[in-house]
């Protein structure tokens, strides 16, 4: 009985009992943290920020330093010399020519001995361009246009005969080579110039070089007959055009390929 009386007791004093209050629980710390991060975040930024701007405030309002004097005040070069018989184009005109145009001059075969109307040196573009087209205000345009760097060449003659032009011309980059080249390619194989697709030039690939001898000589009433053999080779951003006449309108193949041969080992 007393066990039955006292459960109702224990039950009132369980129900009088309140609950705890779970709106007033504590936030959790994770978002505390986060919050603490990104106010420090924010005024690291602030202080980058004013920091650059000080600095440049402060350099705003400083005189500019001067600099430092070249070691060398005045650069030496040759001055232009009046005309006499010691004089050339080079020397009338020095300061026009840069002292690495000498190398180019300088991989030019040697004219062979016994040969006559030797001419070995640089060229501009509008004496090429005279000598090897028919619109040569156009052709110094296209030179122009491909970025021709400089040109050198050397003549000969033998006996009367013969006549042999190796030019080089450089170009600014290869590009500029290939459309020279391409352009060649494209009007030798007509007929008013070799009139066939020419052949290679041996030891150098067919995309790099090629060698025609006119189909036809060149006849014109009081005139011998003209017969010319071209070779065209590219290396790199030199194109070598060679041009050997003979005014019996005979070629001999060989000796125009062994000859672009010797010019392409100089390269």
């Amino acid at each position: 009985m007393e066990h039955e009386q006292t459960i109702p007791e224990q039950r009132k004093e369980e129900e009088s009992t309140p609950e705890p209050d779970t709106s007033a629980s504590p936030v959790p710390r994770g978002r505390r943290a986060r919050r603490t991060t990104l106010l420090i975040a924010g005024a690291a930024l602030l202080g980058v920020l004013a920091g650059t701007a000080t600095g440049y405030a402060v350099q705003y309002d400083r005189e500019p330093t001067p600099l430092p004097p070249l070691a060398q005040q005045t650069m030496d070069g040759p001055k232009p010399a009046a005309v006499n018989d010691a004089t050339s184009r080079r020397s009338i005109n020095a300061n026009r020519w840069h002292k690495a145009d000498e190398d180019l001059a300088k991989k030019l075969v040697p004219a062979p001995g016994g040969v006559q109307d030797v001419f070995s040196g640089l060229q501009s573009p509008d004496e090429f361009s005279i000598d090897h087209y028919e619109d040569p205000s156009g052709g110094v345009g296209g030179l122009i246009a491909d970025g021709i760097r400089r040109i050198a060449a050397v003549h000969w003659s033998v006996d009367d005969r013969d006549f042999v032009e190796i030019t080089l011309l450089q170009f600014q980059n290869r590009k500029g080579a290939e459309r020279f080249q391409s352009g060649v390619n494209h009007y030798m194989p007509t007929q008013k110039y070799a009139g066939n697709q020419g052949r290679e030039v041996p030891g150098v690939p067919a995309d790099f070089g090629r060698l025609w001898i006119d189909s036809e000589a060149e006849k014109k009433p009081g005139y011998h007959p003209l017969r010319t053999g071209t070779a065209v080779v590219r290396r790199g951003d030199i194109v070598m055009h060679l041009k050997y006449t003979n005014n019996r309108g005979k070629i001999d193949e060989k000796a125009v390929a062994e000859l672009a041969e010797r010019q392409m080992e100089r390269l």
